[in-house]
């Protein structure tokens, strides 16, 4: 469905359980079951959102307030579809090593260009992980350098060498 923005995944020490928002953020049941439900499954029809409406029990206009919210408060940056990149574009996985007193902001400053899919902490010296996704290899370059310059510490390209296809829903909340 989208992507996680200015978020930064955690890992509960009792039971292992990845949270990418962290402790509860106050939510609303309606935000929590958008984020969490239709990261997969988003209806391919001509009314989308009237379908989730209608399996939700809600409005349609509920849903698109609701999705339109979640991204003005930076919840998520767009409703879309995701596309193997390499068919349409260029991408790359990268890394960064932040101190921990900055992981939140360079986290942010990374989520700050929408060539970025998603970000992720983890447990690692290279502890601020992410993808990047442009119209071609000179743009993804472009960002990463670009990247560099505002957060001083370099990144570690890892483009892809083989792909692997896996699911990329998380869930939020059990």
């Amino acid at each position: 469905m989208a992507k996680v923005h200015k978020a930064i995944a955690t890992r509960d020490a009792g039971n292992g359980q990845v949270s990418l928002l962290g402790p509860e953020p106050g939510l609303t049941a309606l935000e929590k079951c958008l984020l969490n439900e239709y990261q997969r499954g988003f209806p391919l029809c001509p009314e989308p959102y009237a379908e989730i409406a209608a399996q939700l029990e809600v409005s349609e206009a509920d849903v698109i307030r609701t999705l339109a919210s979640l991204q003005r408060r930076g919840f998520i940056s767009r409703v879309g579809p995701v596309f193997a990149s390499q068919r349409a574009g260029a991408s790359t996985l990268a890394a960064l090593a932040v101190p921990d007193d900055r992981l939140e902001s360079v986290a942010d400053q990374v989520s700050a260009y929408t060539e970025v899919n998603h970000n992720y902490q983890r447990e690692h010296a290279w502890n601020l992980w992410f993808v990047v996704t442009a119209p071609d290899q000179q743009r993804v370059e472009q960002v990463l350098a670009e990247i560099e310059t505002v957060t001083g510490l370099p990144v570690l390209n890892l483009p892809l060498q083989r792909a692997f296809f896996i699911d990329l829903g998380f869930p939020l909340w059990c």
